[in-house]
């Protein structure tokens, strides 16, 4: 089981999650983070301190936002745009993000409007 981060992450990369993980298992892509699934230990630091209410736990995940727990592992599990190699589980984020590449789901995503 992990925490997924959502659609609604997507433009705003708050990373207050980030800087509460103790486990650096947060990544940030280009338009979204991603919770690796292997290097998350359930803690639910991230979950409370999201302004836009986009991370879950796997099985409060609502419907709407279900195709997202696939997604964040598919950004540990498949190469990315340029990467001959997934990036596995790295061990931490802080030497690689950020990384500045999407899955297809995140940057296929319209962008958000800024007021």
């Amino acid at each position: 089981m992990t925490y997924v981060i959502g659609e609604p992450c997507i433009d705003v990369l708050d990373r207050g999650c980030v800087d509460e993980c103790p486990v650096d298992c947060i990544y940030e892509g280009s338009r979204a983070l991603y919770i690796n699934p292997d290097e998350c230990i359930d803690c639910g630091a991230c979950e409370p301190v999201c302004p836009v209410t986009a991370i879950y736990y796997e099985d409060d995940l609502p419907g709407e936002l279900e195709p997202y727990l696939e997604d964040n592992a598919r950004f540990f599990d498949e190469p990315l745009l340029g990467y001959d190699e997934p990036l596995g589980s790295p061990g931490g984020a802080a030497q690689l993000s950020p990384l500045g590449l999407d899955t297809e789901l995140v940057a296929s995503h319209p962008g958000r409007e800024t007021t």
